[in-house]
């Protein structure tokens, strides 16, 4: 028994040995994240082409392309091939089928025979053309209408292709505030421990109570939470701008492209409005849909007017295929509707009401775009003023910080002094960093705005 004491010791402390090695590696293993380096550019081109809305639209664009084929498909003859079966001993049917089968005979018009004929079979291949001369103009009407919707679908998947763009420059920018927040809550926690570090100091020789190294304490719990919030912001900023570009949830990357930058004024606002009702492509997906609608005033009212077809049948009968005939028949139908219980008028006073409720929906839609500029404008414009009153702050806040330190290390100012300037040190780098993202996010909102927006942003 003694000598199987040392060899359990061994086994535990080689086994709690095991497990502290285990618990080191596992944490970083799992944390360990491939680092892809990701460019704003880049970020735009893969949402672009990846982004679910990208392909919604473009699948729309293609469905419209193929109402222009039908629509068209009109004005060509359509063909149609049918086969069926008869069976019957009803005396007319019976008669006329032996007749198109070409077997009659004088036995046939026997008055018996005719009366209660015996049963017969019939099949029937029959090829039948119709073709349109003059349809009331109702398939020009519609195929004009299919290529307007075509084109409208064009001006919409612009848009979408602009609002994917500026929802990745948004998710992107999101990334680097919190990362830039992450920063200053992490460069002020270092502040703060070295402060604490002094005032423990100053405590240990008796210069200050210790409320103060309490105080420092209790900051230093507090940009600990902080900390942790911001780092829950920069998970969900990077979940932000994964859906953006349209690649997996949990995909990370390294974003390169740095919030700072040299930025300019959005110039005028004359400019930006100008802009927008010239290129916004919803204001031109509207004008075509305000021909579409057009045109079906034009379609609703020419339903009065006669139409003129052309048909033909191509017939063969056969009882049992051993033996055929053929006959064919040829003809024209004009029709014109006399009265229809003001079915066609109502069509017509339908397609007026939505004329009118497209053209007030184009009017609203213009008035909305000038306003959207409007506030995109203003927002760029007052952020690009904060980012130099924010750099000011920012010098000034670092100023004062030292100045009170030193203060406080010479016994003239309180915690209380030296806390708060922390906080404005905080505060000012966190605006500072937070007027450059509203800035970026403002201009890339007025270039959406104007309709100008592509994948070069810069």
């Amino acid at each position: 028994m003694a000598t199987c004491v040392p060899r359990i010791k061994l086994l535990t402390i080689t086994s709690l040995f095991l497990l502290l090695s285990l618990a080191q590696t596992l944490p970083a293993a799992q944390t360990e994240k491939p680092d892809t380096p990701l460019t704003l550019q880049e970020a735009i081109n893969t949402g672009v082409v990846k982004n679910p809305k990208i392909t919604a639209v473009r699948s729309r664009v293609d469905a419209s392309e193929a109402r222009v084929s039908q629509a068209r498909s009109g004005f060509f003859p359509r063909v149609d091939i049918s086969e069926s079966f008869n069976r019957t001993n009803n005396p007319m049917w019976a008669f006329g089928t032996k007749l198109n089968q070409e077997v009659i005979s004088l036995a046939d018009f026997v008055p018996a025979r005719l009366n209660d004929p015996e049963t017969i079979n019939n099949f029937v291949t029959t090829l039948s053309v119709t073709l349109p001369v003059y349809d009331r103009g109702q398939i020009r009407s519609g195929l004009t209408q299919a290529k307007l919707g075509h084109e409208a679908n064009f001006q919409l998947e612009d848009r979408i292709r602009q609002q994917v763009i500026v929802d990745v420059v948004v998710s992107y920018t999101g990334v680097l505030l919190a990362q830039e927040q992450l920063k200053v809550v992490n460069q002020t926690l270092k502040t703060a421990r070295a402060h604490y570090d002094m005032v423990r100091s100053r405590f240990q020789s008796g210069l200050v109570v210790k409320s103060d190294m309490l105080r420092a304490e209790v900051r230093i719990a507090e940009l600990e939470q902080e900390r942790l919030q911001v780092e829950s912001q920069v998970e969900i900023a990077r979940a932000a701008l994964n859906a953006a570009m349209g690649v997996e949830i949990d995909s990370f990357f390294h974003l390169v492209t740095a919030l700072e930058r040299v930025m300019e004024a959005p110039g005028s606002l004359e400019t930006w409005i100008s802009r927008s009702l010239e290129n916004r492509p919803d204001l031109q997906q509207m004008q075509f849909q305000e021909m579409i609608a057009e045109e079906q005033v034009t379609k609703a009212k020419t339903a009065h007017l006669p139409g003129l077809y052309l048909s033909g049948t191509y017939e063969i009968n056969s009882e049992d295929f051993s033996e055929t005939a053929n006959n064919y028949t040829v003809g024209a139908v004009m029709s014109l509707n006399l009265f229809s219980g003001l079915g066609l008028q109502s069509k017509v006073h339908e397609a007026m009401a939505m004329l009118r409720q497209t053209q007030a929906m184009a009017r609203q839609l213009e008035l909305g775009v000038r306003v959207e500029t409007r506030q995109a404008f203003f927002m760029a414009q007052s952020a690009h003023k904060r980012i130099g009153v924010a750099r000011a702050a920012v010098a000034q806040a670092e100023e004062g910080l030292r100045i009170v330190r030193n203060r406080y290390e010479s016994g003239l100012f309180t915690i209380v002094n030296l806390l708060d300037a922390e906080v404005a040190l905080q505060q000012a780098r966190t605006n500072y960093f937070r007027s450059l993202h509203d800035f970026k996010v403002a201009m890339a909102l007025l270039n959406l705005a104007a309709g100008i927006i592509d994948e070069d942003f810069r």
